[in-house]
């Protein structure tokens, strides 16, 4: 669903955790040494200086109490915070963007520290510090068999980029559109030191199958996000994953009679959603698709993560208190609620948790009428195999769909072993093979 999950299971899709702009080498600058006093500021714990120098916006959207209550739940997740590392800053469109290394017991993150023309914060999020290496692609993929084009699509208010990954040869080639879990996510759908879109599509191009993967609206267009009231996943999601498909239709190579939609996480649930605007499209994938109640599964993540170590701290007790506060308010949301933008509830508008009420995504799958691949990753703790099963149950009787799990892999289809933990997710590696090649095969045979 933000949004990242590695953070979305504390901040669900209320924090845009993305990378933005062109990031420039410098020495220290007047906005970088800003951006290391807002992040002492913020280790201190002096939330009203910090919110004394917020935009309009931001002072609305983030006073003093929910500041502290993230980075509580910061320093819940990834331990006691020890200190700044380096710092460095880009621009676009006229703000200045400020990352600065926050060094926590378990891990880093970067806060980007937005600053406007008058020097004001007007944005604030945090992501994983990327790696120091440049990601590569996995040892897998045959760079030679494909190439790529950018694109551009979507209306003139949402215009999107992207990539079509598109195999050497005549064709015509089946193809797939790749959408992306929650949050604002780039092509690549990076989490972390990890690209698991990255690796779907150079690989699907290698063994014949064209890919679209493109920057996500809340990415692209997040400002617009920022002041809009009444959000849902039609808007976020299902969309653009239509224009996506509808743009492959007009493209050089494709067979406009074999055009699939894989969904991951957000993307997954939302497959019943999409299929039933896309009925000409040749069938479905849904990798770790959820089907339970978003907010309740925003709970089971949160209370996971602070268990994992065996104890819940004071900080952690306190933010579990505050989240089951702002889910029972989810739950009791009516049609004609009264939304306002200071209304937001677990990081998104109330429109967005009206619309998905009643909304039951394995049941929802019944109506589909074209095959469907459900996959899982067996160690996931976000989308986990009670999800699974669900699908099953739902659609188990059908042979035109097809389900299969994957015992050692986590969320983004990444192996490991023992738990899956949120430090995983810092640590490049790459989607099993073996799922990539299911999915080849399940597509070539349709």
């Amino acid at each position: 669903m933000k949004r990242l999950l590695v953070l979305a299971a504390v901040l669900l899709v209320g924090l845009m955790l993305a990378h933005c702009g062109k990031e420039e080498a410098t020495t220290e600058s007047k906005y970088e040494t800003l951006g290391r006093a807002f992040v002492r500021q913020l280790a201190e714990g002096s939330y009203d200086s910090i919110t004394a120098g917020f935009d309009s916006n931001m002072a609305r959207e983030l006073p003093a109490d929910k500041l502290e209550y993230i980075f509580g739940s910061l320093e819940a997740q990834f331990g006691a915070f020890k200190g700044q590392g380096g710092v460095r800053q880009s621009e676009t469109g006229g703000f200045q963007m400020v990352f600065v290394t926050m060094q926590f017991e378990k891990s880093m993150l970067d806060a980007k520290v937005v600053f406007d023309s008058t020097d004001r914060v007007a944005g604030l999020f945090f992501m994983p510090t990327p790696p120091d290496a440049a990601y590569t692609s996995a040892d897998y993929v045959d760079m030679t068999a494909f190439e790529q084009i950018e694109v551009t699509f979507g209306d003139t208010f949402w215009t999107l980029q992207g990539t079509i990954n598109i195999p050497k040869g005549d064709g015509p080639f089946p193809a797939v559109v790749l959408v992306h879990g929650s949050g604002p996510q780039d092509r690549d759908e990076t989490i972390g030191a990890n690209k698991p879109f990255r690796d779907i599509a150079e690989t699907l191009a290698g063994r014949g199958v064209v890919v679209l993967t493109y920057d996500k609206r809340t990415l692209t267009h997040k400002s617009k996000f920022a002041v809009w009231e009444h959000y849902t996943v039609k808007d976020e999601v299902i969309d653009d994953a239509l224009r996506a498909a509808q743009l492959l239709q007009g493209t050089n190579k494709v067979d406009p009679h074999r055009i699939f939609v894989l969904g991951h996480s957000l993307g997954g649930m939302l497959i019943p959603r999409i299929a039933a605007r896309g009925p000409s499209l040749a069938g479905f994938i849904i990798m770790a698709g959820l089907t339970r109640p978003l907010e309740d599964v925003y709970l089971e993540q949160l209370e996971y993560i602070y268990n994992l170590d065996g104890d819940l701290s004071e900080q952690e007790v306190a933010n579990l208190t505050e989240s089951q506060a702002q889910v029972g308010i989810v739950k009791m949301l009516k049609p004609n609620t009264q939304v306002t933008k200071g209304d937001m509830l677990l990081g998104v508008v109330p429109d967005y948790w009206i619309d998905l009420k009643d909304y039951s995504p394995a049941e929802a799958a019944k109506a589909i009428n074209q095959p469907m691949l459900i996959l899982q990753g067996e160690r996931d703790y976000q989308v986990t195999m009670v999800d699974f099963e669900n699908w099953k149950e739902a659609l188990g009787d059908r042979d035109d769909v097809t389900f299969k799990s994957y015992p050692a892999l986590n969320h983004i289809f990444i192996a490991g072993e023992g738990p899956s933990t949120p430090d995983e997710y810092f640590r490049q590696g790459h989607v099993d093979l073996e799922v990539i090649e299911d999915i080849a095969a399940w597509i070539k045979a349709h």
